[in-house]
Parts: C-alpha cells; structure tokens; sequence
C-alpha cells in the first residue's frame, strides 16, 4: 500500500532531470522509480523530447502507460505506441515569428520537430544540435523544415545566450507562439498555450489524479508550469536560477541521483 503522505503521481522531466549527462538513469534512481509504481502511485514522464525521440527511452525506464511529450503538445501511449493527442505549430505563424525574431537580433538557425511518432527532427544549415546523441536530419535551406506538420521550432542565435534570446523573442512573438526554454542551447517555439501543464493536466485527468497529487521534477523554466500545477515542485541543484526560485525544495543534481533522494524519503528504500 502507498504512503497516505505519498504522491499518487510523479511527474519527471528527462534532461538534466531523471537522466545524467550520457542520457543514462542510475540504478539507485530506477530502484527508486520501481518502489514508486510498486507502491500503488504512478510515474510520469513529462519531456520536452518529441514521442520519437522518448520511446527507446521509455522501454529502458520500463514505461508502458502515457507520457507527456513535445513541451505538453503530444500525449503518447507507449504501450500503443500511438500519439493520444496532439496540437500542432501552424508553420505560417512559425515563419512569422521567426522573422520577428530575426528582426530584432539578426540571423538565428532553426530546426523542428515534425508531428506524429515517427516525426523526423529537421535541422537547418548552421543549426548545431544541443544533444548530439539525437538523431536529426540536416535540410538544405529553411523552406525545407516546413514540409509537414510540426509539433516545435527550436532556436539557437551564435552570440546571444538562451536567456537573451528567450526574453527577446517572448517579447515580440506575442500570441503566435509560446516560448519556452528547455536546456543549454534550445529555446523553442511551441502552440500557442501549450506548456508541460496542459499535456501533464491532461495525462493526470486520464489516470484520475488530480494536482494535490502530484509531486513534479524539473530542472528548466520549461518546467514551471508544470510546478505551478503540482502540489510540489522539486528543483535539481543543476536547476536554472528562475526554477529554483519558484521550486518547493531543491535537491541534489541529476548526476547525484536528486529525484531518487526525494523518492526515497517520500516511499521509502
């Protein structure tokens, strides 16, 4: 049986989160994860990761329920292996943002994410991927990335840094996209009032779990919906300043094992 002072729900980002640097999980932090669904409560994977990029990842996790990918803008079923829903990026209004952007700070190189489970993840000429372990697809020119239909639009600039670039483009994108940051070297663009809360919101409706429920770890701004939904937000040491400061309890790093720290004194070792 589940600790009363336990969460029915627990919700993880990947990078820089759940996952160390090589994109491994520790075993301390898979015995953690196992007590979690032994005990009753459920785990959730919320990924700023498109569907196909999380499902290897998920069969190492033993995942076979739902999971929240693309920022909140896919909710996957890996044991169907099928997208439940999804919202995709309108690519004029990606285009328009994108020249808005450029306007303000000059040249910036781009890529995205196509939609669907078998989405190709397309980069432009000059883009350079943040995880060079993630396969992508290099397209001659930019007209190429709009071939078909897109969950995101990731951006790097070559001088700015991701905050600098984030609040400039948040600053004139408006209400044609919204902006989130996720990791070194990705900020993105995403539909219009998708976030991790609304895919995370969506995904604890159809388990039944409620947000008082819910305990979430994160280590980006990305994830601050999704704490601003939960009942408790942990933030990993490794966290980027403005998480932290919304977070409930920061713990250690990802690469210490922070989530299984926690998980450990919530459901025991």
């Amino acid at each position: 049986m589940m600790d009363p002072t336990a969460y029915a729900l627990v919700a993880t980002d990947l990078d820089g989160t759940l996952l160390r640097g090589d994109d491994t999980v520790s075993d301390r932090s898979l015995a953690a994860l196992t007590r979690v669904t032994g005990s009753g409560a459920r785990h959730l994977v919320v990924t700023g990761r498109p569907a196909p990029r999380v499902r290897p990842l998920l069969a190492d996790l033993g995942c076979k329920g739902l999971a929240v990918c693309g920022q909140g803008a896919q909710l996957y079923d890996a044991r169907a292996d099928r997208l439940l829903w999804s919202v995709t990026l309108d690519r004029e209004l990606a285009e328009t943002a994108l020249g808005k952007i450029e306007a303000e700070v000059g040249q910036v190189y781009a890529a995205v994410d196509q939609d669907g489970v078998d989405g190709l993840t397309l980069i432009e000429p000059g883009y350079l991927m943040p995880h060079p372990t993630l396969p992508a697809v290099r397209v001659g020119r930019r007209e190429d990335l709009w071939s078909e239909p897109i969950s995101k639009v990731l951006l790097r600039h070559p001088d700015l840094s991701d905050d600098e670039l984030a609040a400039t483009a948040r600053a004139v994108v408006g209400s044609l996209a919204t902006v989130t940051m996720s990791g070194p070297g990705t900020v993105e663009l995403q539909p219009c009032g998708i976030t991790k809360a609304t895919g995370l919101a969506l995904a604890a409706a159809q388990l039944g779990l409620s947000p008082e429920q819910t305990i979430a770890f994160g280590d980006m701004p990305n994830d601050i919906p999704m704490f601003d939904w939960a009942d408790r937000g942990v933030a990993m040491a490794n966290a980027h300043p403005e998480l932290r400061a919304v977070a409930d309890e920061v713990t250690l790093s990802n690469e210490d094992d922070g989530i299984a720290v926690v998980l450990e004194r919530l459901y025991g070792r």
